[in-house]
């Protein structure tokens, strides 16, 4: 184990939990992080999560909409990116598809159909669990 990470997964070396933050701080799915913030924790340029976004790769909460007090206006237009929000659910999105494009040289098409292929995997997963333990 390394100090980067807490485990490792069993197939390609890919983490199974989220790496630890610089500082050992390891985001909470609740977390919110702004553009700015999840480009540093990622390690990439802000241009390359607006790409993400614009691809459809990921999709960011919108600031004030995201408050439960508030209810989403309807809207075709992308909202400016000093208003979006982000969970550690993007923040490993993000993380996967950078490095699924500089390891393996996937366009974004691919990497938006491999993040979904994986959560569907990780889902999966969680039912087959939940009926295993139920089973015993």
């Amino acid at each position: 184990m390394t100090d980067e990470t807490k485990s490792l997964g069993k197939q390609g070396g890919m983490p199974d939990v989220m790496p630890l933050e610089p500082g050992g701080i390891i985001p909470e799915e609740q977390s919110i992080l702004t553009l700015d913030e999840i480009s540093s924790a990622c390690a990439v340029q802000t241009e390359y999560i607006i790409e993400l976004v614009a691809e459809g790769v990921i999709t960011p909460e919108v600031g004030a909409q995201a408050t439960p007090e508030r209810a989403p206006e309807i809207s075709t237009e992308m909202p400016e990116p000093h208003s979006w929000r982000f969970t550690g659910m993007h923040l490993r999105h993000v993380r996967i598809a950078s490095h699924l494009q500089s390891d393996l040289g996937i366009n974004l098409a691919g990497v938006g159909l491999a993040l979904q292929l994986l959560d569907e995997v990780e889902a999966l997963r969680t039912r087959l669990n939940v009926l295993a333990a139920y089973r015993t």
